[in-house]
């Protein structure tokens, strides 16, 4: 058996804790659970992060890399109303294959949230830094309007909440997104 560098670990452990953080969130995910997913210790757990929170930050920082790079691969070569759509198709497909992505951002603003509100500003800082790389993907991939790109997010996060609450592709709430938004078919596999 071929053993692991601790960056493969550390790779494995950022997977394992996407999945946990993702069902149980921030407070409700135990590093135990994310040690015992990977198959080690909770000891060597930290000694690849310092805790929790820098576990839970590695899955955060992960997640929005994935839907940034997701955009920037679809832009590429495109520009304005084809690179939105190419975007919107990828996005759509990204959360469907990988519910794990959509989950974990549902749970990072939560997180955010609660750890502000608790005097914690170091979660929502690192979220914000993320969010603002993909907010400047998006932007400059449609041409660096304002306006559209608030307009492509808002989509995105109505997206997001409608399949998060389980809304079925066929549900009349999906009809006013444009076609490559919807995800009609896409669950059907």
């Amino acid at each position: 058996m071929v053993r692991m560098s601790a960056e493969e670990r550390r790779e494995s452990v950022i997977r394992a804790a996407t999945a946990e953080f993702a069902t149980g969130g921030y407070h409700g995910t135990s590093t135990e659970a994310i040690a015992r997913r990977v198959g080690v210790s909770q000891p060597y757990l930290f000694r690849l992060f310092p805790g929790k929170k820098a576990i839970f930050l590695a899955a955060v920082e992960r997640c929005m890399a994935d839907v940034t790079r997701t955009f920037a691969e679809a832009a590429e070569g495109l520009e304005g109303e084809e690179a939105l759509r190419a975007m919107a198709n990828a996005y759509t497909a990204l959360i469907t294959e990988r519910p794990e992505q959509l989950q974990l951002q549902m749970q990072m603003f939560v997180a955010v949230s609660a750890a502000e509100q608790g005097g914690d500003r170091e979660f929502g800082e690192s979220v914000r830094a993320g969010w603002m790389r993909l907010w400047d993907t998006v932007h400059l991939s449609l041409g660096a309007e304002a306006e559209e790109t608030t307009t492509f997010m808002a989509y995105g996060m109505l997206i997001n909440c409608l399949l998060a609450m389980g809304f079925p592709p066929e549900h009349r709430v999906w009809e006013g997104l444009y076609p490559e938004a919807r995800l009609k078919g896409r669950l059907e596999k």
